[in-house]
């Protein structure tokens, strides 16, 4: 029986790679995408005809997650893990210039749209004894200079990782920060974000990270969260906050 994998963001860098990955893993895996920019959507169907179906929108919108898992029990009627990769890094600002309304909107696409897709997937996974990997970042545990928002949300993902492991024995939870990727995030933090809302500190590794020619390609982090989801997590790293470069995702 085939796998049945959902992963959010899938129209490029990380989540693309992904979904490239796993269809390289397995010739019967199905994946069911979710990204707003169709036109991606639909090449990556026509790439893998019958193996990748989609949903155009806005993960964040509570329609879109239900028409996701609406499809899913229809064609497939059951699934076997999640890779929650979509998210955003703005606003970036100096934390006393954020106002409610701007951290409720970054919540709501980085962290409570997740749980809410979590939430309507779960009995299905639970059935499965799925897994369910979270796209965290190293600022959820180490502040850079305007980024509150994001690193406060993926520190609770992080915490919500944990939360899956201890109340959840039938599915497995981790949470890996994939390090500093060539996506349009970093070309975002280097030409937009950085120069007017970061310290020229904060702003120096990431220019020089590229520079150097340090960026790592997506396919690196995609194919460890690929085989996190698909042949499962390690038992030792249930629940637990990873980095992609961490010794113990090697050895298992």
């Amino acid at each position: 029986m085939s796998k049945i994998i959902v992963v959010t963001g899938t129209s490029r860098g990380i989540g693309k790679a992904i979904v490239d990955e796993l269809m390289e893993l397995d010739p019967n895996v199905v994946v069911y995408g979710v990204a707003r920019t169709e036109a991606a959507l639909k090449q990556l169907a026509t790439e893998y005809n019958g193996r990748f179906f989609y949903v155009a929108g806005d993960i964040s919108q509570k329609s879109v997650q239900e028409e996701l898992v609406s499809r899913i029990k229809k064609q497939h009627g059951y699934c076997d893990g999640l890779v929650a990769n979509a998210g955003v890094l703005e606003p970036v600002a100096p934390v006393e210039e954020y106002d409610q309304e701007q951290w409720l909107t970054h919540f709501n696409i980085n962290f409570f749209s997740i749980v809410s897709l979590v939430s309507q997937l779960l009995p299905q996974i639970e059935a499965a004894r799925g897994n369910i990997v979270f796209v965290s970042s190293g600022a959820s545990v180490k502040h850079y200079y305007g980024w509150s928002c994001y690193g406060a949300a993926k520190a609770a993902l992080n915490s919500y990782a944990q939360a899956l492991a201890c109340e959840k024995p039938s599915i497995r939870s981790i949470a890996v920060a994939p390090g500093v990727v060539d996506t349009q995030m970093q070309v975002d933090i280097r030409d937009k974000f950085g120069p007017r809302s970061m310290t020229a500190e904060s702003l120096k590794r990431f220019t020089d990270l590229q520079e150097q020619g340090q960026l790592l390609p997506p396919d690196v982090p995609g194919a460890v969260y690929a085989a996190l989801v698909f042949k499962g997590i390690p038992k030792e790293l249930n629940g637990a906050y990873i980095r992609l470069n961490d010794p113990r995702l090697a050895e298992s």
